[in-house]
Order: C-alpha cells, then sequence, then structure tokens
C-alpha cells in the first residue's frame, strides 16, 4: 500500500523528491502522514478535494482487501514566528 500511494503522489507534485510519506500503524488501522512543499500541497488536494478524496477512496479499498482500515492525513509544517 504504501509503495502504491508514494508511486500516485510523486506523479502529482512538483517536487517529487520532496514528498515524505511516514506509516503509523495500529490494530486493524493505518495512517499513512504525508508532508510536500507548501507549493505541492494544492496539486495533492486538487479542485474542490477531488484529488484527495480520490487518493483516499483508493487507499480504503486497497486497506479493506487486507483487512484494515487506512487514512491519509496531509501535515503541514508550520512557520517557525519571528
Amino acid at each position: 500500500m504504501q509503495e502504491f500511494l508514494q508511486f500516485v503522489l510523486r506523479q502529482l507534485v512538483e517536487f517529487p523528491d520532496e514528498v515524505l510519506l511516514t506509516k503509523e500503524e495500529q490494530p486493524r488501522k493505518i495512517v499513512f502522514k504525508l508532508r510536500v512543499r507548501q507549493s505541492d500541497i494544492g496539486k495533492v488536494v486538487g479542485k474542490h478535494g477531488q484529488t484527495l478524496t480520490a487518493i483516499r477512496n483508493l487507499l480504503n479499498a486497497a486497506g479493506s482487501r487486507h483487512g484494515q482500515r487506512a487514512y491519509l492525513d496531509i501535515v503541514e509544517d508550520e512557520e517557525p514566528a519571528r
């Protein structure tokens, strides 16, 4: 699942080398946390969130085949206070 997700996300963004995908496993649940460059977040989310919704649907379908729930969260880095 992680390899598939990484492949799809790298195709969407302008800076594929900066895609950082981490996985947290819990009983019957996997949470993927995505970090991308600020300018690439819009490409992952898509118009009205349609791209992100489609990715999450594919992820849920893949997870259900393994008897698990799969989630994708986009983590935004907070800019340091000045």
